[in-house]
C-alpha cells in the first residue's frame, strides 16, 4: 500500500481552511492525470507542448468532487441537517456522492429535461432528494438560495468559498506534474468558478514560492450561453455543452478579475467547434470527455488558428468531465454507426474494413 495521502484535503491541507476538529470526507478524488497531447498539437505547431488534465479521472467522473469533499467536510464541521444545490448535473452527482459517504441528506434542484441521463442517474442511485424544475439553472439557483435561507440548509454550490478552495488543487497538481507552470491554461466556463478557483491556486503556489510564474488563463463559454463575452445575462441559454448552460453565472466578477490580472481572455465557441473538438479528442487522443470539457480545446483550436503561440509556448486543457456522462450525445454525433452481420460474415467485414 502507498504511503503517500489519499484525497486533495490530505496532499494540500496547508493550503486549505480545515482544522483538526474538520472531519475529512474523501473517496479518493484529485491527482487526475496530466495526459501530453499526441496530435492535437501537431495539426498547428508542432512547436508547443499541448496537456489534457483529465479530470474525468474524479470519483463521480468530473471536477466538481475537488470542491465537493471539501463542502462536505464543513458542512458536517457545522451540523448541517442537510446540504442543497442547484445543478446541471455534475454538482448534484458529486454533492450525492460524498452526502452518501457520510449520510448527510442532500437534495438537488435541476432544470427538468436538461440533465444527461448519466448525471441524473448518479443523483438518482446515491440516494438524493431530485427535484426537478420548469426553468434553467439560474432559476433553480435562485431557488437553491431562497429555500437555504428559510430551512437552515447548507449550499453547497460554487457560491460556497469551500467549493473554491478545494477546485484550486487541480492548480498545485498542474505544476506538481510539469515542475513548472503552463504558459496558457484553457477552461470551459459556465458557472464560472473553476476559473476563478485555478487562479487562486495558481496565485498561491506562487506566494508559497512553488512556483515563479503565472499562467496566462483562458476561458471559453459556449456561443449560445456566453453572458459574460456578450456582457449581459442570457435569460434562455442554449447548448449541447449542458454542463456550461448557464445565463447568470455565479462567478462572473472574479472571472473578469482573473482574465485581466493574468492578461487572459474569455472567448466563445460554437456548439459545432465544442462537438468537433469533443469528437476529435475522443478520435485522436483516446480520451472520451462530456461536451462541455471539450469548449477548453474548442477554444485552444480557434487561438491557434487566430495565430496566439509561439515556439515553446506550453499549453494545459482541462477537460472538466468524463464522457460516460452524456452518452446519448456521443451515440448522437458518431459518423462510425455500428454495423449488424451474421456471425459467419465477420471476417469478410473486418476484410473490407480493412
Amino acid at each position: 500500500m502507498s504511503n503517500l495521502p489519499h484525497g486533495v484535503i490530505a496532499t494540500y491541507r496547508e493550503f486549505l481552511p480545515v482544522t483538526a476538529d474538520t472531519p475529512i470526507v474523501s473517496l479518493h478524488e484529485g491527482r487526475t492525470p496530466l495526459i501530453a497531447a499526441r496530435q492535437l498539437g501537431k495539426t498547428f505547431s508542432p512547436s508547443i507542448s499541448v496537456y489534457f488534465k483529465c479530470e474525468g479521472f474524479n470519483p463521480t467522473g468530473s471536477f466538481k468532487d475537488r470542491g465537493m469533499c471539501l463542502a462536505i467536510s464543513k458542512a458536517l464541521e457545522k451540523k448541517a441537517r442537510a446540504v442543497i444545490c442547484a445543478s446541471t448535473g455534475n454538482t448534484s452527482a458529486s454533492a450525492s456522492a460524498y452526502g452518501a459517504r457520510v449520510g448527510l441528506p442532500v437534495c438537488v434542484v435541476i432544470p427538468e429535461g436538461q440533465i444527461a441521463m448519466g448525471k441524473l442517474a448518479q443523483a438518482v442511485i446515491h440516494g438524493a432528494k431530485v427535484l426537478q424544475i420548469k426553468g434553467n439553472f439560474d432559476v433553480a439557483l435562485s431557488i437553491v438560495k431562497e429555500i437555504a435561507v428559510t430551512q437552515s440548509l447548507e449550499i453547497v454550490n460554487s457560491i460556497n468559498p469551500f467549493r473554491i478552495e478545494g477546485q484550486k488543487t487541480a492548480a498545485f497538481e498542474v505544476c506538481d506534474v510539469l515542475g513548472t507552470v503552463p504558459t496558457y491554461h484553457f477552461l470551459p466556463v459556465g458557472n464560472a468558478g473553476n476559473i476563478t478557483a485555478y487562479w487562486k491556486g495558481y496565485r498561491e503556489y506562487k506566494e508559497a514560492k512553488r512556483i515563479s510564474a503565472l499562467p496566462k488563463m483562458m476561458g471559453f463559454q459556449a456561443a449560445g450561453a456566453a453572458p459574460i463575452v456578450l456582457g449581459r445575462v442570457v435569460n434562455n441559454p442554449e447548448t449541447v455543452a449542458s454542463a456550461i448552460r448557464i445565463g447568470n453565472p455565479s462567478s462572473w466578477k472574479t472571472a473578469e478579475n482573473v482574465v485581466a490580472e493574468s492578461a487572459g481572455t474569455i472567448d466563445m465557441v460554437t456548439d459545432d467547434e465544442i462537438l468537433g473538438a469533443y469528437t476529435m479528442l475522443a478520435e485522436q487522443e483516446g480520451i472520451f470527455c462530456e461536451p462541455a470539457s471539450a469548449a477548453s480545446v474548442a477554444g485552444l483550436l480557434k487561438m491557434a488558428h487566430a495565430g496566439m503561440f509561439q515556439a515553446n509556448d506550453t499549453v494545459v486543457c482541462t477537460l472538466t468531465g468524463h464522457g460516460l456522462k452524456d452518452v446519448d450525445r456521443a451515440m448522437a454525433v458518431t459518423s462510425r454507426p455500428t454495423t449488424c452481420v451474421s456471425a459467419e460474415d465477420v471476417a469478410e467485414a473486418i476484410k473490407r474494413w480493412l
